[in-house]
Parts: C-alpha cells; sequence; structure tokens
C-alpha cells in the first residue's frame, strides 16, 4: 500500500485506488505510525501525542481497539511487542518520507550546481503535497508541530527549485508561484529575493523595485530589521540593470516573456550540439528567443540579421560585415571568396553565430554553415528559419506558439499562461488584465494560435479599441491587425505580411496543396488530404510545408495554425475552388461516417469511435457545410454521426447541427430519408418527432440504422414506446431485438414484475454480448442491478453495476458512467458505506461537469448534500442542495426523484433547526411531484418523511390516500 500525510491523511492500494481510513481518531493513530513508519512507537507516546498531557484512563485499551480497527481496514502489518506498535511498510511508502529524500538530493544537486537535476528533483517532491501536512488530524496534540516541521522543508524546497529555475534561465515562468510564497511567507527574504531576479529576468523591473520597497517596509514594521544582504543584491542588480546587453547582439526594447523551458533546451542543445536550427512558423517569436539564449552563452556571440538579403550570394557578405573581418589581412593568396575569408577570420575563434531569418537564402546558408562548421572546430552556429537546413548534424529545436487557457480563468490564473503574459505586458501601461476583461484577452490569444507577434500586434490596437471589441472584430484578422511597429522589418509590420513572407517561398504547388488544406478542420490524415485536394505527390508536397512550418505533424495528423489556414482560406477562395473543395471535403467524411457506422454497434466499437473522434472537427464542419447546401447530405452525415454523438456524450454538440437541418427542410424530407430525418428530429427534440416517427413505420421497410428505436424512446420516454408498434421494420436483427428488450424489461420493472424483467434483460445481455456491443452489455447489466437493488441484493447489484462501469470506462461514455456512479452511491449511502458512497458522488459530479449533463450531475450534488447533513455540515448540506435543485431541469423520473429527494433534505434541516413551517412547507413540495409518479418506488421516501414528526395535515392525508389507490 502507499500512504499520504502530505495534505489529508489517506491511503491506496497498489492499483491505486483509495482505502477508507475511518474516523478522525483512526487517522490520527494512522498519521503517528505512518511518521514513524517502520519503527515502533511506544504505547506511552502514542497516547501522549493522541491525548496530550492528561489523556482519559482507558486509553491504552482505546489505542488497543483502535489499533485493531486500523489492521483490519489495511493490508499493511501492524505489529505489537512489548515496546510499542510497529507499522511495518517501507518509509518510502509514505509521501513525506519520499518528499524529505527528494528534498534532500536536490538540495545537494544545488550545492554541486547540477540544476537540471536540482529542479527535476524538486519539483517531483513537490508535486506530492495536496494541501497542508496532516489537514485533517491538526487537532490531535502531535500533529501541529509534525506538520510545521514538514511545511518549513515545503518551503525550503520551494526556495531551492527556484534557485534552480532562475539558474537555467525560467525566469518568468517563477513568478506566478514566488508571488503566492511570499504572501504566504512575507518574512523570508530568500524568497522576496528570488522573485525580484525572477520579475527582473522577465523584463519586469518596476514590479521587482516594488517587491524589494514592500519587504523594506514589511521588515521594518514586523522585525524592526533591515533588508538582508542578499536581498540588498538583489535590489542593485534591478537599479543597475544587470545583465547588460550583450556586444553583439541588438539591444530589446521590451521585455522577454515566457519561453522559460525554450531558453533551457536551446541552452542545453548549445552545450552538445554545433549546429542549432530554431524552426517555426513567422510571428513566433524565433528571432527573440535566439537572442535571448545566444545573451545567456558564455563566450563571443555574433548575430547576423539575413532578412535585408536579396539574393543567397549576399551571404558570405552579410556575415564578413557582421563580424567586421578586414579583406586586407585575411585575404588567402589567389582566393578572393568571401567564404574562404570568413574560413580565414574563425578558423581559432571561438565564436557563437546567430544566422537569423534563413529561410528565403536557405541554400546559400547551408552550404555555408556546412563549409564554416568543417573548417573552423570552435565554432557553434544558431540559426532561426521556418524551413529546415537539412545539414547532417543539425539539431532542430521547433518553437511552438505560447500557451493559452484552454477554459474559462480567473485573471490571476490567465497570466499563468505566457501568452497572455506577453499581451498584459505589451499593453500595459494602458490595460490591465482583471477578471472583467480576461475572457476577451483568452480569446485573443486563442484565436491568434498563440503566436507572440500577433499578440503584441493586437495588443497595440487597445491604444484605440477596447479589449471587447478587439476581441469581435478577430474574424477580420489581416484588417484588424494592420498597424505594427513603424521601424519594424516590412515582413513583421503587420499579421498579413507576416503570413505572405512564407507562403511567397512556396513553390507553386505547394501553395495549392496549402490553400486546399484549408477546407480541413482538426488536420488531415495522409490518406483524407491526397482524396480531398487531389494532388499528384501530396505526401511529398505536405512533408514540404511540414518543413517550411506551413504546417505542423503529429500523431499521422497535419495541421495549420488558425492564422495560417485563414491566409490560405483567402486564397482558396480567390483560385474559385471553395465549393468543389467543400463538397469533396463532405464527401469524404460521410463516406468515413457511414463506414464507422457498420461498426459502433459491435465488437470495434471503441477503434472506430477513436476514428471519428479524432475527426469529429472535420465531421462538424462538413455538416454545417452541407446544411447550408446540401441538407440531403447532411441528413445522411447526421444519421450516420448519430449513434456516436450518443455513446459519446456529445449531445451538447450535435442539437445545434440537426435543429439547423430539420429547419432546413420545413416541407420533411425526400421519402428515401425518412429514417434519417427521424434520427435528426430525435436528436434536436423537433416537435416533428411523433410525424418522423410515422413516416418510416408507414415505409414498413427494415430500419438500416436499428438505433432509430432507441433514440427515439429516448427522446419521449423510455416506457412510452411500444415494441409492437416497431415491429414491421425491426426484422432479425440481434442488436435491435435486445435493445426492444431493454425497453420491454424496463417497463415491467416498473410495474413490479421483477421476475419477468429479470427474464427480458438477460435475453437482450445475450444479444449485446452476441454482437459485442460494450455499449449495450453495461446498459443490460446496469438493468439487472436495478432488478437485484429491487429485491434487496445489494451485494449482486454493486457486482454488476462495477462490471457494466468497467465497460463504460473503456467506452469513455461520461454521462452513462455518471448516471450509474450516482445510482452505485445511492445504495453505498442507504447502508451507511459513507466513505466510499462519497468517492462515487464525487467521480460521479467530476464526469457529468466534463459531459454536461445536468440531471447527473444534480444527483451528485444531492448525495454530497445528504452526507454533509448527516455529517453535520447543515450549511455545507444547504449549499449542495440548492446546486442539486438548479440542476433539475425537465421532467424526466431521475431528474424529478432528484428534486423530491433534495426537498425531503431540505425538510429534515428546517427540522434540525426548529423550523416546522420551513420543513412542512418543503415535505408538502415533495409530496406534489411524487403525486406526478405513483409507480415510482422511491415515492414511499415521501409517504414515511411526511408520517414521520409532526400530524399530518388533512390536505396531505387526502394526496396520500389518492396515492395509495393509484399504487404507490
Amino acid at each position: 500500500m502507499r500512504f499520504g500525510i502530505l495534505g489529508p491523511v489517506e491511503a491506496w492500494s497498489s492499483d491505486g485506488v483509495r482505502t477508507p481510513t475511518g474516523g478522525p481518531r483512526l487517522r490520527a493513530v494512522l498519521a503517528l505510525l505512518l511518521v514513524d513508519a517502520d519503527r515502533v512507537v511506544s504505547v506511552e507516546r502514542l497516547v501522549a501525542a493522541l491525548y496530550g498531557d492528561m489523556p482519559p484512563p482507558a486509553a491504552a485499551n482505546a489505542l488497543q481497539s483502535q489499533v485493531s480497527r486500523l489492521r483490519r481496514r489495511l493490508s499493511a502489518e501492524i505489529e505489537f511487542n512489548p515496546a510499542g506498535y510497529r507499522l511495518a511498510i517501507d518509509p518510502g511508502h509514505v509521501d513525506a518520507h519520499r518528499f524529505e529524500r527528494l528534498a534532500r538530493e536536490g538540495g545537494q544537486a544545488l550545492a554541486a550546481g547540477d540544476f537540471h537535476k536540482a529542479a527535476d528533483v524538486l519539483g517531483e517532491g513537490l508535486r506530492m503535497w495536496r494541501g497542508p501536512a496532516l489537514a485533517d488530524v491538526r487537532e490531535v496534540p502531535f500533529a501541529a508541530m509534525e506538520a510545521d516541521r514538514l511545511e518549513e522543508l515545503r518551503v525550503t524546497a520551494v526556495e531551492d527549485r527556484a534557485e534552480a529555475a532562475l539558474a537555467l534561465g525560467r525566469q518568468g515562468d517563477l513568478v506566478p508561484e514566488l508571488r503566492a510564497m511570499v504572501a504566504a511567507h512575507p518574512l523570508r527574504e530568500r524568497l522576496r529575493a528570488q522573485l525580484m531576479r525572477a520579475l527582473d529576468g522577465a523584463g519586469r523591473q518596476a514590479e521587482a523595485l516594488a517587491v524589494f520597497d514592500d519587504a523594506r517596509r514589511t521588515l521594518a514594521e514586523e522585525l524592526g530589521a533591515d533588508p538582508s544582504a542578499e536581498l540588498a543584491r538583489a535590489h542593485l542588480a534591478v537599479l543597475r540593470a544587470e545583465p547588460a546587453a550583450r556586444p553583439g547582439l541588438p539591444a530589446q526594447l521590451t521585455g522577454f516573456v515566457g519561453r522559460a523551458e525554450d531558453l533551457a533546451r536551446v541552452g542545453a542543445l548549445l552545450g552538445t550540439a554545433r549546429l542549432v536550427t530554431l524552426t517555426g512558423p513567422g510571428g513566433v517569436g524565433k528571432t527573440r528567443l535566439a537572442i535571448e539564449a545566444a545573451r545567456r552563452q558564455a563566450g563571443e556571440v555574433c548575430f547576423v540579421d539575413l532578412a535585408p538579403l536579396d539574393h543567397g550570394a549576399e551571404v558570405p557578405q552579410a556575415v564578413i560585415a557582421a563580424l567586421g573581418l578586414r579583406a586586407s589581412r585575411l585575404l588567402p593568396p589567389g582566393s578572393p571568396e568571401p567564404a574562404a575569408r570568413l574560413v580565414a577570420g574563425l578558423a581559432d575563434r571561438a565564436l557563437l553565430l546567430v544566422l537569423d531569418n534563413c529561410e528565403h537564402v536557405i541554400g546559400e546558408v547551408s552550404r555555408l554553415i556546412r563549409r564554416l562548421l568543417s573548417a573552423c572546430p570552435r565554432l557553434r552556429v544558431l540559426a532561426t528559419s521556418r524551413e529546415v537546413l537539412g545539414i547532417t548534424g543539425e539539431s532542430l529545436c521547433a518553437v511552438s506558439p505560447l500557451a493559452v487557457p484552454g477554459r474559462a480563468v480567473t485573471a490571476e490564473e490567465a497570466l499563468g499562461h505566457p501568452a497572455v503574459r506577453l499581451f498584459a505586458d505589451r499593453a500595459a501601461p494602458a490595460f490591465v488584465v482583471d477578471d472583467a476583461g480576461v475572457g476577451a484577452v483568452v480569446r485573443i490569444c486563442a484565436a491568434l494560435d498563440g503566436l507572440p507577434l500577433a499578440i503584441e500586434l493586437a495588443a497595440a490596437r487597445l491604444r484605440a479599441l477596447t479589449v471587447h471589441e478587439v476581441a469581435a472584430r478577430l474574424d477580420d484578422r489581416f484588417g484588424l491587425l494592420s498597424r505594427g511597429d513603424r521601424t519594424a522589418a516590412p515582413r513583421h509590420q503587420t499579421l498579413r505580411a507576416v503570413i505572405r513572407w512564407s507562403w511567397d517561398l512556396l513553390e507553386p504547388d505547394e501553395q495549392v496543396l496549402a490553400r486546399r488544406l484549408t477546407v480541413f478542420a482538426g488536420g488531415a490524415t495522409l490518406e483524407t488530404a491526397e482524396r480531398v485536394c487531389g494532388l499528384p505527390g501530396t505526401a511529398d508536397l505536405m512533408a514540404a510545408l511540414v518543413d517550411k512550418s506551413l504546417v505542423e505533424a503529429a500523431g499521422g495528423r497535419y495541421t495549420m495554425l488558425e492564422t495560417v489556414r485563414a491566409f490560405g482560406a483567402e486564397r482558396l477562395a480567390e483560385a474559385g475552388e471553395q465549393d468543389t473543395l467543400r463538397r469533396a471535403h463532405a464527401t469524404c467524411f460521410h463516406d468515413l461516417a457511414e463506414t464507422a457506422d457498420l461498426y459502433l454497434r459491435g465488437a470495434r466499437q471503441l477503434e472506430w469511435m477513436a476514428a471519428l473522434a479524432a475527426e469529429q472537427g472535420n465531421l462538424h464542419a462538413a455538416l454545417r457545410w452541407a446544411g447550408r447546401t446540401d441538407p440531403s447530405l447532411g441528413l445522411r452525415l447526421a444519421a450516420a454521426l448519430s449513434w456516436f454523438w450518443w455513446l459519446g456524450g456529445l449531445r451538447h454538440e450535435s442539437v445545434p447541427l440537426t435543429a439547423g437541418l430539420v429547419a432546413a427542410l420545413p416541407a420533411g424530407p425526400p421519402a428515401e430519408l425518412a429514417e434519417e430525418y427521424l434520427l435528426c428530429v430525435a436528436d434536436s427534440a423537433s416537435p416533428e418527432l411523433e410525424q418522423a416517427k410515422s413516416a418510416v413505420i408507414a415505409r414498413g421497410r427494415p430500419l438500416r440504422r436499428p438505433h432509430a428505436l432507441f433514440l427515439y424512446g429516448m427522446a419521449i420516454a423510455p416506457m412510452a414506446t411500444d415494441p409492437a408498434e416497431w415491429a414491421g421494420v425491426l426484422g432479425p436483427d440481434a442488436w435491435a431485438q435486445a435493445t426492444i428488450g431493454l425497453s420491454e424489461g424496463y417497463r415491467l420493472l416498473v410495474g413490479g414484475d421483477a421476475g419477468e424483467a429479470e427474464a427480458t434483460f438477460l435475453r437482450s445481455l445475450d444479444g449485446f454480448r452476441s454482437t459485442g456491443d460494450r455499449w449495450g452489455i453495461a446498459i443490460a447489466l446496469d438493468r439487472l442491478a436495478q432488478v437485484a437493488e429491487r429485491r434487496d441484493d445489494h451485494a449482486r447489484s454493486r457486482a454488476l453495476t462495477g462490471e457494466a462501469l468497467a465497460l463504460l470506462a473503456r467506452l469513455g461514455a461520461a454521462e452513462d458512467t455518471a448516471d450509474l456512479l450516482t445510482r452505485r452511491a445511492y445504495g453505498l449511502l442507504r447502508d451507511g458505506e459513507h466513505a466510499a458512497a462519497r468517492l462515487d458522488y464525487e467521480r460521479a459530479a467530476e464526469l457529468a461537469r466534463t459531459a454536461g449533463a445536468s440531471d447527473a450531475l444534480a444527483g451528485a450534488h444531492w448525495g454530497l448534500g445528504e452526507l454533509a447533513r448527516l455529517g453535520g455540515d447543515l450549511a455545507g448540506a444547504r449549499r449542495l442542495f440548492g446546486l442539486a435543485l438548479e440542476g433539475c431541469a425537465g421532467g424526466a423520473l431521475s431528474t424529478e426523484r432528484t428534486r423530491y429527494r433534495t426537498l425531503i433534505g431540505l425538510a429534515r434541516i428546517a427540522q434540525a433547526e426548529e423550523d416546522t413551517a420551513g420543513a412542512r412547507r418543503r415535505l408538502h413540495q415533495a409530496l406534489q411531484i411524487a403525486l406526478d409518479h405513483p409507480d415510482d418506488p422511491e415515492v414511499a421516501e415521501v409517504v414515511a418523511a411526511l408520517t414521520t414528526g409532526a400530524a399530518t395535515t388533512r390536505q396531505e392525508v387526502r394526496a396520500l390516500l389518492r396515492l395509495a389507490s393509484r399504487g404507490a
């Protein structure tokens, strides 16, 4: 087993499953044994640590009982001998002991100057912390002192890791963490000095000076002391603007933001390779990264900007001019060639030569570098290019766009991402990123692909526009970002010029492929690119586009930055190819969806779900185009995707697409597409549902997509589907018959015939197993688990649910998994297994949020609220019950059941607070909901709650009689 005390006290089995550790006293005993893992702890020390100086008389007996209970819960052995108790485990299985070892190793590596090892080892140790040490047993006498000791070790480890990161040039990425640490430990001067150094290294000198002023004031007020020598040195370094710009490198007018990891990577490459090439699309920041990396290198540096050159023949002379070589001294007799002069001048010189913007003269640059490196053994070259140089021994470093937040974040969280930090830096002081504007900033940075140049151009527009106006105008990004630094090179003055520079360097057939690739959304495989783009030699052309940084390759897929794609789409429209390519794209992905649909209800389900998930962007783009241009093709594509959407929990994405298709066919579909139309209206919950169903049944032909019956049933209500009505269109399909069994069995179960329901579900289970459909098997198992619950066979119910959950986990069906977890958790809660119930409810809530499943999330909130209520946390329970009620939208039985469970919970809180009127009001509301669902067995909860405690009112008695008369 593994154990944790760096946070709440926890235990995990060997396969990572959390093991409940019992109540506070048991956790305290376990924590003390873990602190001294594999060592004997005397009974006297254990009693004193748990109870203090005045333990109760029976403390030793109570301790023995607690240890016995721990033995039963944990597979680890707790030994007893006359000297005391020993937890017989390897201390390395306890996070605190592992952390102390790693902190010690990291400190030793730092002292030895091995900064990479120090950063890695200390980072590994710090990631073990899950919160304050011993967080849930701090009230026990021994815990506070031990927690303080561990916290001191943690802060020291943070300081050591920060020191290593500063030595590696990772200043910008340290700032958020160091700010938080200074706020928590304002008197630790080492942290203050590190924060000043990080801010200074990120070009934020004013903020660094403000940190010193705050430190001086705090130290004077709290300790009556002056800043330490370390803090004073950091202050002086900021005032002197150290380090100064390196000779041989252009001075920079703005701070360097982010790229700490890239700087470290380039530095490591330059330590082992003689030629390093930074590649990436225009505007990604290759030049600035090269300058910063070169500034951190020891020895002589020379920077050469090749962008102004018109011809490759000018390259050697440009390098000669930058180096300041004089021909009269270095020209070998009989050899006026400039490259030979360079060889003579650099033969014994230790130099880092930075060649910037090589792409348009790449042939001559490559030949010159090969010759210089062969003849000059102490020379190193750092090149930047949108295309690889293609020289043996070349080490490539692909420069990626800056990271952008992938979800909604606060301003503080957003500033932890380099793209947002760059925007904030370039927009200051006129604009400050706050919670009101952070959403627009994130949209801008994401729409601009995290390209530094584009972000800087957008930030400059804040002189005339608000941040929200800039975000709203990004559809015309090239028009919006048409004003830049007048002193910059022309190719960097506008966003269009950045992309045009790369585009014009392409060969004509490369430009054709690049513009045609813009019809893909989310990238393409080589196979789909060949089919849609229709160009001979697509593989070679694609490789060329990758080499020239117009296309990115990863995992067998080829993608474009959105900015490059937008430029290429303009070229596609100019060429008059847009309609032809869009239709070819839609047809290609319709064919893929049709092929996949054949396998989604069988043994190859996982394989084809993954294939469709990888192409989801293309599939939805094709469907949007077809909805506008060819609704018949759109219907066929939507129908082919309908089961994928259901299995993947993607209804929140599919509904807008299918609703648009239905709206585009006000007169209904062509007769041959009746089944496809039914699937679309079932997905979009259109009022034409019954009419569409009637058209399919009247046609009398077997369903090509048998899941239409299931999706129709889910669109109305599972028990409202009459299997007999569909008999003429189902045929002998095993999957369809198994699906009918799910509906029929559910009707039988709710009707009270559990025996026949079980037999029906077993037949469905056999049917799904014959097809290999994991989803169908899981749902049939879940139905059988519900039968077992009705019979109070809880062990069988849980076993069946566990089997179903294992299948759904492989399928990635988040919404179905959340439903099953809430159902299992309810049984655990009812049986008093609160810790296990909490785990299920928490996991269900996490999955429901991911899937956007409000009903499952409401059920999880109810369960967590009920656990809070039972634990005495009435305020927390009330909050969670409020969230549950907010999520109970619609009139489905599952949400109505959650609603009246929640109302009963609120009534019980009111009863605990002696609010009789409030309790009665909530119970009465629950009763009104129960009247609409008299067949639901859980209506008994409402009846029990109403008939327990205060006298039942006449009105409620009449309602209870109505329930009884209707079979509840």
